[in-house]
């Protein structure tokens, strides 16, 4: 996987890709933590919105993610384990929204193992509990945080609505979402 370290604002940070689903941002997460001691993991992404007041191009800072994937049960012998974001990394990405004029919605999302569902209507159950949207990482990057005692937190864009069904290009996913970005670096 590619990784590019640069500067911000004058300050060194590093950028990298993290595969596709829990399994592979659990690998990147934990490497980064024990080979190159990273104190703070901040991911950007696309999610498919669960609400009709999340429209496509909003952010949302994901508070916690549910998920339907089976690592966490594994992990804890059957048990549910809550993954969160680290609180302090949220504030200061409130604060930074704010200070740029970034409208957000904060909230659970949900982390799932499938891109292509059979049951295209699961998602409801989902709605019905307030889950704001779903993408395929959340969940795994908090988990593995929470164990190594290190900060994460995603921020989305939202790329589609399976509510409406509106969508984005992926030309316009590629060149329009840069307002995550900017508050990212700005944590970073």
């Amino acid at each position: 996987m590619f990784g590019y370290t640069g500067t911000f604002n004058g300050k060194p940070i590093s950028v990298m890709g993290t595969g596709m689903g829990v399994p592979s941002i659990s690998i990147y997460a934990h490497e980064l933590i024990i080979e190159f001691g990273v104190k703070n993991l901040i991911r950007v992404g696309s999610a498919g919105s669960y609400q009709e007041h999340v429209k496509v191009r909003d952010i949302i800072l994901a508070m916690a993610a549910s998920s339907n994937s089976g690592v966490n049960e594994l992990r804890f012998g059957g048990a549910d384990f809550a993954p969160t974001a680290n609180f302090n990394l949220f504030q200061k990405a409130v604060e930074i929204a704010k200070s740029k004029n970034i409208p957000l919605k904060a909230g659970n999302v949900f982390t799932s193992d499938e891109f292509y569902a059979d049951n295209f209507e699961s998602y409801k159950k989902w709605s019905k509990f307030g889950v704001l949207c779903v993408e395929m990482e959340t969940a795994g990057l908090y988990t593995i945080a929470a164990k190594h005692n290190v900060n994460a937190l995603t921020i989305l864009t939202i790329s589609d609505s399976l509510v409406t069904g509106e969508r984005t290009t992926s030309q316009e996913r590629e060149t329009t979402f840069k307002d995550m970005i900017a508050i990212a670096l700005e944590l970073a």
